[in-house]
């Protein structure tokens, strides 16, 4: 029969409603029982996508035997940490302070009360490689419990207490230009000059990373920093890790070359690795991230789009029960698809070989360097469409279809900041309608949720799903001049404020009338996606500048004397937090005065330029700036001038001279 899991919108939770394991919800009648049985509580946490949370429930969660261990010792609560990644943010941390290295799928022992005492990550079936088996760590952590081991609750204490200590800054901190050039040039010296990205194995795209390589090259204008994150960009869009038949990134690479993916394929991969392709197109114009980006939306509007226009989760790694088994071929099949001259030609440039690159089979990538003319491309093309269309008839990976907040944020933004830089206008439109499915459905009396899924809606949202839906709104009010975006991203901050804020600078990730957790979460690293604190200090910056609110670069300000202290210990993990300081020190904001085609064409090029973060606004009047505007002055004694119409870039309170022709304002920008 069946388990509570039934009930459940996660498509992962759903992946286990048949296990014999009486699997709860994380929700409070779960700890109830607990209580009433006096039985701690075994909480697993995972993933629709991920492999190793799927081979866990195989061994494990699927046998009788060992769900009758899990049933009888303890009360079992599973969580999709996409649907509720605030559980994970504690009990990952937690877990990490016992010494363990974080992953999935995450198995934590809680007491009743929801506090951790011990925990780790993926357990075999069987002791094997000196782990123990699942059901002896079972019996083990259940007997500790019931007989009330004092290691038990000196292992409670410290963890609640390390993790309370981990949330309380240490003094204040300066981090400025000099020490932002200083982290940029460290994280230069530990970058893969053969193969690009991190060195070693396994390689993630790390795209905060690239990010602050990226800024600093525009600060210092070290050529290095931008050429190391253009060659990360280039190994994964040329590697296994890219999909060159149906297009979209995997979630890494195992390897050090980029060749082997774990072949999942996450939202937020793709939405923040788009909008880096979108920078590097339009500061080198090859033709590689023009076509990267093109097929990697072709991917989203193909496999990803759900019904309303928002954007699906994932895709998993496996199918068939094998990693990987939809995007791998062999030269047979690919001979079968294409004929013999065809395969020969598609193979030779996609390293299809007899015997596979990869565990017998091959895995398409052009890792190896190759002439190819403008013919051959499109030849290519055509090969690729026609092994597209022979793939689209094997068994696909499981897609998880729930539609989260924050997620498709980041990938509206990425859509509407590469739109211009690639000359793809149909892009904002694309996230316009996501934007509108999330304003329609996702929100109740004001306040954004955090997952929909079946007409279901997780609520409250999280500062995650703030933090990322206000940049959407930001970026389509810049995009398209309409005020109804810039109206969303003010009410939706206020939201923020109320519901999130912490009276020491900070942001909560739950809600204040969230469901009650042991703790509330106030993580300021990175980790698969950028810290949604440091997009809100992005977005309180970008809202100063719009509105002429100076309130919000002033809660900016607080928000980094909050949070810098805890970054300094370790910057590299808060690499997020620092590009977003690198906005509120010099960010541009470009301020064009005018109507018609002149103003057009300077907006225009103010959106193809290959900056990061800059803030657009238009105004026909430039009486409609604030008073206190540096750029009005100027504006205003242009137009009783009769000069017609013109850019100002302004930073740090100071504008330029005016600017009226669009092949000069990318010369001001640069030197700004």
């Amino acid at each position: 029969m069946p388990n509570q899991l039934a009930a459940a919108a996660s498509p992962y939770l759903l992946q286990h409603k048949d296990n014999p394991v009486d699997w709860w919800e994380w929700q409070p009648e779960a700890f109830a029982e607990a209580r009433r049985r006096h039985r701690p509580i075994l909480l697993s946490i995972g993933y629709a996508a991920c492999h190793w949370c799927h081979v866990m429930a195989h061994e494990s969660f699927e046998d009788a035997a060992t769900a009758a261990v899990m049933n009888e010792l303890f009360v079992n609560i599973k969580v999709d940490r996409e649907e509720r990644p605030e559980v994970d943010q504690i009990y990952m941390a937690a877990l990490q302070q016992l010494g363990v290295q974080g992953g999935w799928p995450m198995t934590m022992f809680l007491d009743p009360d929801g506090a951790p005492f011990w925990g780790g990550t993926y357990f075999p079936k069987e002791a094997r490689y000196g782990q123990p088996a699942f059901t002896e760590v079972l019996k083990t952590m259940a007997g500790a419990y019931a007989s009330g081991d004092p290691r038990i609750t000196q292992n409670r204490a410290a963890l609640l207490d390390r993790l309370r200590q981990k949330a309380r800054p240490a003094g204040q901190v300066v981090i400025g230009t000099n020490e932002l050039d200083d982290i940029a040039g460290r994280i230069l010296g530990i970058m893969d000059t053969e193969h690009g990205g991190l060195q070693g194995s396994p390689k993630f795209p790390n795209t905060p990373f690239l990010e602050l390589l990226w800024r600093g090259w525009e600060r210092t204008g070290r050529t290095k920093l931008r050429d190391a994150a253009l060659h990360a960009l280039d190994g994964m869009s040329e590697g296994g890790i890219y999909d060159h038949i149906g297009g979209g990134y995997s979630r890494y690479s195992v390897d050090e070359r980029w060749l082997v993916p774990h072949f999942e394929k996450m939202l937020y991969d793709n939405a923040q690795i788009l909008d880096l392709l979108g920078l590097a197109y339009s500061e080198t114009t090859a033709e590689l991230f023009r076509a990267r980006a093109d097929e990697t939306v072709g991917w989203l509007q193909r496999e990803m789009m759900t019904e309303g226009g928002a954007f699906a989760a994932s895709l998993d790694a496996d199918s068939e029960g094998h990693e990987g088994r939809y995007y791998v071929w062999t030269l047979k099949q690919v001979l079968d698809a294409l004929g013999a001259q065809d395969a020969e030609f598609f193979a030779r440039h996609y390293d299809i070989v007899p015997f596979g690159n990869w565990e017998g089979v091959s895995i398409p990538n052009r890792l190896k360097e190759m002439e190819r003319s403008g013919a051959d491309e499109v030849r290519l093309a055509v090969l690729r469409d026609k092994l597209l269309a022979v793939r689209e008839k094997r068994v696909p990976p499981g897609r998880d279809d729930k539609v989260l907040a924050d997620w498709n944020g980041l990938m509206m933004s990425a859509l509407v900041g590469a739109a211009p830089r690639l000359g793809r206008p149909e892009w904002v439109e694309l996230a316009a309608g996501a934007f509108r499915f999330i304003a329609e459905s996702m929100v109740k009396e004001g306040r954004l949720g955090h997952s929909w899924r079946a007409g279901r809606l997780v609520f409250p949202g999280l500062a995650s799903d703030y933090a990322a839906m206000i940049g959407a709104a930001l970026a389509l009010h810049q995009a398209t001049g309409e005020r109804v975006y810039l109206d969303q991203a003010v009410a939706w901050q206020a939201q923020l404020e109320t519901h999130h804020a912490n009276e020491e600078g900070g942001y909560y990730l739950t809600a204040d009338d969230a469901e009650g957790l042991i703790l509330r979460p106030e993580a300021t690293a990175d980790d698969a996606v950028t810290n949604p604190q440091a997009l809100i200090a992005r977005n309180l910056v970008r809202l100063a500048a719009l509105t002429g609110e100076d309130g919000y670069r002033a809660r900016a300000d607080r928000l980094f004397d909050a949070l810098l202290p805890r970054a300094a210990p370790n910057l590299y993990s808060h690499a997020g937090l620092l590009n977003a300081l690198d906005s509120r020190l010099r960010a541009p904001e470009i301020v064009i005065i005018g109507s018609g085609e002149a103003a057009d064409a300077l907006a225009d090029t103010a959106r193809r330029l290959p900056r990061v973060d800059i803030t657009l606004q238009r105004v026909e009047d430039p009486a409609a700036l604030p008073s206190d505007h540096p750029a009005r002055a100027k504006a205003s004694s242009l137009r009783t001038e009769g000069t017609g119409a013109a850019a100002f870039v302004c930073a740090g309170g100071v504008c330029s001279l005016p600017v009226t022709e669009s092949n000069r304002l990318a010369e001001v920008v640069r030197g700004s």
